[in-house]
């Protein structure tokens, strides 16, 4: 992490004045500075910067534009991170939201160094008022962990290499972990095995239990496909490329699960990763197999690249069972989903009112965007199979996430909350706050709304 936030300002931190397009020149700036500011005709545009000079030459501070504040420039602090001399920093005038100028900050000084050498910068920025550093530090460091997992690629984070950082991390937070793996799935959660079982690393459910049984109990689900070729109905090579993200749902969830357990949520926390590889070999399941699932439903497998919905649906399953107050997974699950909403704007799916109501405010607050897309149940009857209970894909291509949830909602039925949230877990594109690459999405929304609840 280049980016540092620090709870007191050091003696030595020199200062970082904001501006915007409207005021390029903002009030209780020295005199010098503003004239330096004219002569470099600095207009105060998002993310624009001008470095003040002393009359050594030396650098005494700098301007940084942070327009209007519009949806898409509330994390624009992230540019100071790559921008900043090294050094220790202030904020001279006090951002407008506090919070997200400082998480954007630390968020923009992420850098994936596993495989190549990042130049190691220290830029520290004091924490200002009306912001809690160690709190933003810890949102920080969730969604640099989802980055980090999304981003190792399959040869390196497959089935067993996700269970040992979800052990990683039950284990930070003393939490219990039970795995299935293997031929042992057959007898409780056939399609994770059936999804799994062509590849060379096993398939595994793998369970993680945290807080006081007595508390409210909340449990997660994270799609955890380490790596997706289509199965029999191979995706083109070019579809393959991005495949490593597949797992997104499983790392945004652990992230989230961090975050619970760090926070010390008043939560009976559950989470729940099937991890498994889409792989093809002479044991890979067919279009035309019928499975039967863990609740006892038989799918119709209309197209094997249409995984991810199986292995949810037998963690769904066992998620229900034991009743929880709120029920969460989270899947990189179709392509539908981003040609109706775009890489940046993931949808959700629930019946629960409330909380749709509390994630839809939260994601606004928090500048984590998502959008409530409806389970429109007359789309429901474009599952149907004429040799099982359901098929696991509709036949025209139309609504594909609708669809996608619709299948689920077979398999959540009986949860007293449930909500689904389909997302991208990529940046195709650099951002103030952000590479390209792998992205935590929604968790920062969804922990609002826990901490609220359960806080």
């Amino acid at each position: 992490m280049a980016s540092h936030l620090s709870r007191l300002r050091s003696p030595d931190a020199r200062p970082v004045w904001l501006a915007t397009s409207g005021n390029p020149r903002p009030a209780g700036i020295p005199d010098h500075a503003a004239k330096w500011i004219k002569s470099c005709e600095f207009d105060g545009k998002p993310g624009s910067m001008t470095l003040l000079p002393g009359e050594s030459g030396q650098i005494v501070g700098v301007v940084f534009g942070t327009g209007d504040q519009g949806p898409d420039e509330r994390l624009i602090f992230g540019k100071l991170a790559a921008s900043l001399p090294e050094g220790n920093w202030y904020f001279a005038n006090p951002p407008a939201e506090p919070e997200l100028a400082a998480l954007g900050f630390l968020l923009g000084g992420y850098r994936f160094g596993r495989y190549k050498k990042v130049k190691d910068r220290m830029v520290t920025l004091a924490s200002p008022e009306g912001a809690d550093a160690e709190r933003i530090t810890h949102l920080a460091q969730a969604a640099f962990l989802a980055r980090d997992l999304i981003n190792t690629p399959a040869n390196d984070m497959g089935p067993a290499a996700m269970e040992t950082a979800a052990r990683a991390i039950a284990t930070a937070g003393k939490a219990k972990v039970k795995v299935i793996k293997g031929t042992a799935l057959q007898r409780g959660f056939p399609m994770i095995h059936a999804v799994g079982r062509a590849a060379s690393e096993e398939p595994r459910l793998i369970d993680i239990s945290w807080g006081p049984k007595s508390a409210p109990k909340v449990t997660l689900i994270g799609k955890g496909v380490t790596f997706d070729t289509g199965g029999l109905d191979i995706k083109p090579s070019s579809s393959m490329l991005l495949m490593k993200k597949d797992m997104g749902g499983a790392a945004n969830v652990l992230a989230l699960a961090r975050l619970i357990m760090r926070s010390g949520l008043k939560v009976r926390l559950r989470v729940l990763i099937p991890a498994v590889e889409n792989a093809i070999s002479a044991t890979a399941f067919r279009p035309g197999d019928i499975l039967v699932s863990r609740s006892g439903l038989t799918v119709e497998i209309g197209n094997t690249d249409a995984e991810g919905r199986l292995i949810l649906a037998d963690a769904l399953t066992l998620a229900t069972e034991e009743d929880p107050d709120l029920l969460i997974d989270m899947a990189t699950l179709t392509g539908a989903a981003r040609v109706a909403l775009g890489p940046d704007l993931p949808p959700f799916f629930t019946d629960d009112e409330s909380f749709a109501a509390d994630i839809a405010s939260a994601s606004v607050a928090v500048a984590d965007p998502v959008w409530r897309l409806p389970m429109w149940a007359p789309y429901e009857r474009k599952l149907a199979s004429k040799t099982a209970d359901t098929n696991n894909v509709t036949t025209d291509g139309f609504a594909g996430a609708v669809t996608a949830a619709l299948f689920l909602k077979k398999f959540a039925a009986s949860a007293r909350s449930w909500v689904h949230f389909d997302i991208f877990g990529w940046n195709p594109v650099e951002k103030a706050h952000s590479p390209v690459g792998g992205e935590a999405q929604a968790i920062r929304a969804i922990f609002r709304v826990l901490e609220k609840r359960f806080g």
